[in-house]
């Protein structure tokens, strides 16, 4: 059986001893049941090292990291611009669009987008948790929510965007993704843009709509797909 992987944000050396969180302290020592010299895997953006259990009580837990096993990885350039929905397809998008390794969640409010908020703490729990799952070094960034024209107007001219558009016949080709340095797949809420906010994104050089389903797709299904299709042609064309 593999060791717990949890994320630690802040600079890790081989050799040294640090106390866990709180948080993590609560997880291993009440949820997992560790002992003393148990291992756990800890990681952030620069690796992943072992680690020893030297010290357990309660609500103190020591630790020492020993080798480092996994070297820094190279960011995914998929990004995800999601238009905000309820809670619980907005979790289930968090969750697969991390485990899916996009580098960046960008939330949406368009002019049929229900939600118009989106509770972070819980968001980036989402999403640390889904790195540790899914085997990776680097939880997205989840950007602070903004208006689909100002997302469109902010957006830099090396970065592309794939537009998930329902109303598209057009398979993605892996010539659109040619010499982008960022690939934004944008997907719209439940009810779809409207009719202007659609002219806008095509009037975009830098839009390139495309199908992912003749039916009609709920917005989690709808990002699942996306990326999905976005990382085959990205990383096997």
């Amino acid at each position: 059986m593999s060791n717990i992987r949890l994320f630690h944000p802040e600079n890790i050396t081989e050799n040294t001893t640090g106390l866990l969180s709180k948080e993590h302290t609560h997880y291993v020592v009440n949820v997992m049941r560790l002992k003393r010299g148990s291992n756990i895997n800890f990681f952030n953006k620069n690796g992943e090292w072992l680690s020893e259990i030297v010290f357990l009580d309660r609500d103190r837990v020591e630790v020492k990291f020993l080798n480092k096993l996994k070297e820094p990885t190279k960011n995914s350039n998929i990004e995800l611009a999601i238009c905000l929905v309820k809670k619980s397809p907005m979790d289930t998008i968090l969750q697969k669009a991390t485990e899916l390794g996009v580098s960046k969640i960008i939330p949406i409010v368009s002019e049929r987008t229900e939600v118009k908020e989106l509770n972070f703490e819980r968001a980036n729990r989402i999403v640390v948790e889904a790195t540790e799952q899914s085997n990776q070094l680097i939880p997205p960034q989840i950007s602070e929510i903004t208006k689909l024209k100002d997302f469109l107007k902010d957006l830099s001219g090396s970065s592309k965007i794939l537009f998930a558009d329902v109303n598209s016949k057009d398979k993605l080709k892996a010539e659109a993704l040619k010499e982008a340095k960022t690939l934004s797949v944008l997907i719209g809420p439940e009810g779809d843009f409207s009719p202007s906010e659609r002219e806008l994104i095509l009037s975009n050089s830098n839009a390139v709509p495309f199908t992912i389903s003749r039916n009609i797709l709920r917005s989690d299904t709808a990002v699942i797909s996306a990326i999905s299709l976005v990382n085959f042609i990205n990383n096997f064309h």
